[in-house]
């Protein structure tokens, strides 16, 4: 991997984008996992057709390959003023920087999503990152170096579970900022409505928020080509002022399974259609 990592970097940005598109647009529609992208894509667009299913997939694998390739560049990429052709909504940085104490951003894996917390890094802002960490220690700590030294270094990692949990609560209760993936399965979560079905989702971002009394803010990559972006930045999402704490959370969760939704729905062959985001029994036998 160090071997792959250190070509992908020989290549640039652009070269290495494309060597991995064109890996993922070739191989990723024949890996079985295709079949989860498959069965999503029927649940969210039952009105499209086969052939619409087909290249969907094959537009998304291709995106997944660049985001893939783009990886070992992360910090030439972010550095680059021409690798983003726009920032839309920057105010809403401005004013939660403005406002001081913690604020959370949160955002899901469209485009490529590693760049949105090195960008707002760049910015002056130190990000306390939540991250699944892979199980191939080396791998992980490899993707840790990549993803920090994007950062400048100004970066606090948490790794999901119990003590990255309460890493993120002092990082915000020191006045710090927290970037959230919130698109994920999440089995011992609490159920929320995605396309129109049940889905299990964390509600950490909803709990942190509320408890804080903090700004959410949702931010988005949008590819514009090889190793080059749009940033979207949204303004705060409205924090429910109920007395049920229960009701508020579910509440708020449920407004960022709307965000995404919305968002995938806008773009769809840059989502992750590939997890298993539903009821498991959806995808037994599902081609």
């Amino acid at each position: 991997m160090r071997g792959l990592f250190g070509l992908l970097r020989l290549l640039g940005p652009r070269r290495a984008s494309d060597l991995g598109g064109w890996a993922g647009r070739t191989l990723g529609p024949h890996l079985p996992v295709s079949r989860v992208a498959r069965v999503n894509l029927r649940l969210a667009f039952p009105d499209r057709d086969e052939a619409w299913c087909r290249s969907t997939i094959r537009d998304m694998w291709e995106n997944l390959g660049r985001t893939a390739a783009e990886l070992p560049c992360l910090d030439v990429i972010v550095s680059d003023p021409a690798a983003i052709d726009e920032v839309t909504g920057v105010e809403h940085f401005a004013a939660a920087a403005k406002r001081g104490g913690p604020w959370i951003l949160v955002s899901g894996h469209f485009a490529n999503w590693e760049i949105e917390l090195p960008m707002a890094a760049r910015s002056g802002v130190v990000p306390g990152v939540v991250y699944r960490p892979i199980e191939n220690p080396y791998l992980d700590a490899a993707i840790v170096r990549i993803r920090t030294r994007a950062m400048g270094g100004k970066a606090v990692m948490l790794p999901k579970g119990p003590a990255g949990a309460r890493a993120a609560l002092l990082h915000l209760k020191a006045g710090g900022v927290v970037g959230m993936l919130v698109d994920q399965k999440m089995n011992d979560g609490i159920e929320a409505r995605l396309f129109g079905r049940p889905a299990m989702t964390a509600p950490a971002a909803a709990h942190l928020a509320l408890r804080f009394r903090c700004p959410l803010i949702p931010a988005r990559a949008i590819r514009t080509g090889p190793a080059r972006f749009r940033i979207e930045v949204g303004p705060p999402l409205p924090l429910p002022d109920l007395s049920d704490r229960h009701q508020a959370v579910a509440l708020l969760t449920q407004r960022l399974n709307d965000l995404i939704e919305a968002w995938a729905r806008e773009r769809p062959a840059e989502w992750l259609w590939v997890h298993r985001r539903f009821a498991k029994s959806l995808y037994a036998g599902g081609s």
